[in-house]
């Protein structure tokens, strides 16, 4: 037995992944660069076209932009993902220069289920929908005394308007008011 061939399998792993990746990139800025040749191209020669296909180029131009941002993203960022493969693969040619379990935790933030501002904003709502609601029970209830007023007002004005006035001084205030109902004469 040959015991010289070392395992493979996290390298092989590692190695089919990035081939992959070099493939989808590839193809990503290959087809972002025609669709730019192809623009300027026609932007030079001025190439007349409809406008359903100037809204289609820029459709397919703004999703190649999109991709491009992703592609960028995962070439310049730095995933644990990739670290923890990169230290398998070393660990299994038996020369360990690192352990899995030494790699530091990154400071990520802790991202909760329901983000902070969600919270916020649902509290915020409920804090709202209760002034909204005591100032609401508060009119209504103000409108209510008002109604009791004005119903009170309107009794005594028109028991006034039905009483027989029968003016005197009875509390010697030199005014004149009605024996029956107290009204004020008006001079």
């Amino acid at each position: 037995m040959d015991n010289s061939k070392q395992p493979t399998g996290f390298k092989e792993l590692l190695s089919a992944m990035m081939a992959r990746r070099w493939y989808i990139t590839a193809a990503v800025l290959g087809g972002f660069i025609l669709i730019i040749v192809g623009i300027f191209t026609a932007v030079t020669n001025s190439t007349p076209m409809d406008g359903e296909w100037k809204e289609l180029l820029m459709l397919l131009l703004g999703a190649f932009i999109g991709s491009y941002g992703k592609i960028i993203d995962y070439w310049f960022s730095d995933t644990d993902k990739d670290k923890m493969l990169v230290q398998k693969m070393d660990e299994e040619d038996g020369v360990t220069m690192s352990h899995t379990n030494d790699m530091k935790e990154t400071n990520k933030p802790f991202a909760p289920i329901i983000p902070d501002a969600f919270v916020k904003g649902a509290e915020a709502a409920r804090d709202l929908a209760v002034t909204e609601n005591r100032q609401d029970f508060e009119l209504k209830r103000d409108q209510q005394e008002h109604e009791q007023e004005m119903e009170k007002l309107e009794f005594e004005y028109q028991s006034h308007r039905q009483c027989e006035h029968v003016w005197g001084d009875s509390d010697g205030d030199g005014e004149l008011e009605c024996q029956n109902c107290g009204l004020l004469k008006d001079k």
